[in-house]
């Protein structure tokens, strides 16, 4: 039987402010990878989000992005590798002690955003990342894009990692997702996410923007928490991978 990780990125409201609809997603994902307070999230609402994902049996993994909370953390930054290093120890390191409170630990860290995509572009980025996880030890797990540089950064280091594919981006022939402000880089049918992920899934492929078949490990397959149907998205694709007998479960 095959197995897949369901992560959904949460604890994204700020204060007054709210965004996703994380109570209605929980059911259906296996982890939960929380913003930190850099570019989303509040030491409040990590506390809430942690309880909810450790309630509901959902792995907690920290979210880790640029202090960017007016552009939600997805506007690249000039940063060096030991600027990149030390947003990374400070957000995993307050979600660490949030998760203490309720006798848990984390289980990985996935990047946000510009973060994302800056460590995919800059290999000093993704070994500052990747440094940052082995550096707060444990056995946290390092989540970043398939078969991507930030993998690599950690394999050679010996950080343990998962690869990640999303079940609602169209992917370019390269590997890389078709960038946000280009048409068709988001899926928006819930029968295409659906069949989309089972692909991924099933095969370890998808479909390219350009009608190619790209080979692509899949260790956990992202739903965006942020967007408007996140919570029909999260069951829609949890209950398609069930009936194609695929085991749901945080990568171990």
């Amino acid at each position: 039987m095959s197995q897949i990780d369901l992560n959904c990125d949460m604890g994204e409201s700020f204060g007054a402010w709210k965004m996703g609809a994380d109570q209605a997603v929980m059911p259906w994902v296996t982890s939960a990878n929380i913003a930190c307070g850099f570019h989303a999230g509040d030491p409040s609402i990590m506390r809430i989000t942690v309880k909810a994902a450790l309630e509901a049996g959902v792995a907690v993994g920290a979210h880790v992005g640029l202090p960017d909370l007016a552009g939600f953390g997805r506007r690249a930054m000039s940063i060096s590798a030991q600027q990149a290093y030390d947003l990374c120890i400070v957000q995993i390191g307050a979600l660490q002690a949030v998760a203490a409170t309720f006798d848990a630990k984390l289980a990985h860290m996935k990047p946000h955003g510009a973060l994302y995509h800056m460590a995919e572009q800059q290999p000093e980025v993704a070994q500052a990342l990747a440094r940052a996880v082995r550096d707060m030890g444990g056995s946290m797990r390092l989540v970043g894009l398939s078969g991507g540089g930030l993998l690599k950064a950690g394999q050679d280091m010996g950080v343990p990692v998962v690869h990640e594919v999303f079940a609602d981006r169209r992917y370019q022939s390269d590997g890389r997702l078709v960038p946000r402000g280009e048409e068709g880089a988001v899926i928006e049918s819930l029968e295409d996410i659906a069949e989309h992920a089972l692909a991924l899934a099933l095969h370890n492929h998808a479909i390219t923007a350009e009608g190619r078949i790209l080979d692509l490990r899949a260790d956990t397959v992202c739903i965006h928490g942020d967007r408007d149907h996140a919570a029909d998205i999260a069951r829609t694709v949890h209950q398609r991978l069930r009936k194609a007998g695929v085991r749901l479960a945080a990568v171990e």
